[in-house]
């Protein structure tokens, strides 16, 4: 054999992995957009991927997820949004209500998007119908405002001499006009005076003693005495579910919007005597959890 057959062929033998390992394909991205901080979403993300397990993506082997968390600060949403959309994210998941989908939806009108709804999304222009969405958006609708007469009533069950509510709302939020709208009808209808207060901070309540029905369970574990709504870890989960089959081929066009069936009624007994109140047996027979 000659000398340069002998290169030549080495230098196709040196050559073949590199082209092997260049036809493998590339691990695709799931991106994560919330309006929340990391650290009070742990248990959430986790129920997220373990949707996305559930429908056959296995994390590190056939997608990875990269995370954005905007901390409360909505402005910053648009350029995380971005930047997902930069990075060529195969579906992009949104959760923490309507900022971060409506980011999402200006940041891209290719890319799939997952995502977690409030308020109606018809309402706000995202998507044409629930049945079918169309276009690159689908998810979960909440329709959290339509609890708020519910939580009223719960709250005037624990309360009934009470003639003054007063509501805390986040201004900033697009879905807190529909929900304040809805509790005031709901206050009317009642006979109760309604007083807004445009503040954060709701745990005060139980530091000066007063009473507060919350949306999510959390609120009830960290101290809060009761919450009426969806099972928020559960929510999260479905919405893995939804990205997983998005990476699996599904179309988000032909992916209904669906809505919870289960709803949660949580009540915090210790703040409840912490607070002086005594729960009626009737209200703690149709919780769905009573914390000791």
């Amino acid at each position: 054999m000659r000398r340069r057959d002998i290169i030549a062929g080495l230098s196709v033998a040196a050559l073949w992995p590199i082209t092997v390992r260049a036809e493998q394909p590339a691990v695709r991205v799931v991106g994560f957009l919330s309006t929340r901080s990391p650290d009070e979403s742990v248990a959430l993300a986790a129920a997220f991927r373990q949707g996305l397990d559930e429908a056959g993506a296995i994390e590190g082997k056939n997608f990875a997820i990269e995370y954005r968390w905007a901390r409360g600060e909505y402005g910053r949403l648009p350029a995380l949004a971005t930047e997902l959309v930069q990075r060529q994210v195969a579906v992009l998941a949104t959760v923490g209500g309507e900022p971060s989908a409506l980011a999402a939806k200006a940041a891209t009108a290719t890319i799939p998007i997952v995502a977690i709804f409030t308020t109606d999304p018809i309402k706000l222009g995202i998507v044409a119908s629930l049945g079918r969405p169309e276009g690159n958006i689908t998810g979960l609708s909440v329709l959290n405002a339509t609890l708020e007469a519910k939580r009223l009533g719960l709250l005037r069950d624990l309360l009934p001499q009470a003639t003054k509510l007063a509501v805390l709302v986040n201004p900033t939020f697009p879905a807190a006009a529909g929900q304040l709208e809805n509790l005031q009808d709901a206050a009317r209808a009642a006979n109760l005076h309604l007083q807004v207060r445009r503040v954060k901070l709701a745990s005060l309540a139980t530091r000066y003693k007063v009473p507060a029905m919350f949306s999510l369970r959390s609120y009830v574990v960290e101290g809060g005495l009761v919450s009426y709504g969806i099972d928020l870890p559960d929510l999260y989960r479905q919405a893995g579910v939804y990205a997983g089959r998005i990476l699996n081929g599904s179309k988000p066009a032909d992916m209904p919007i669906t809505q919870p069936t289960k709803f949660e009624l949580v009540i915090n007994q210790k703040t409840a005597k912490l607070l002086g109140l005594t729960i009626s047996p009737d209200l703690l027979s149709i919780a769905d959890e009573v914390i000791e």
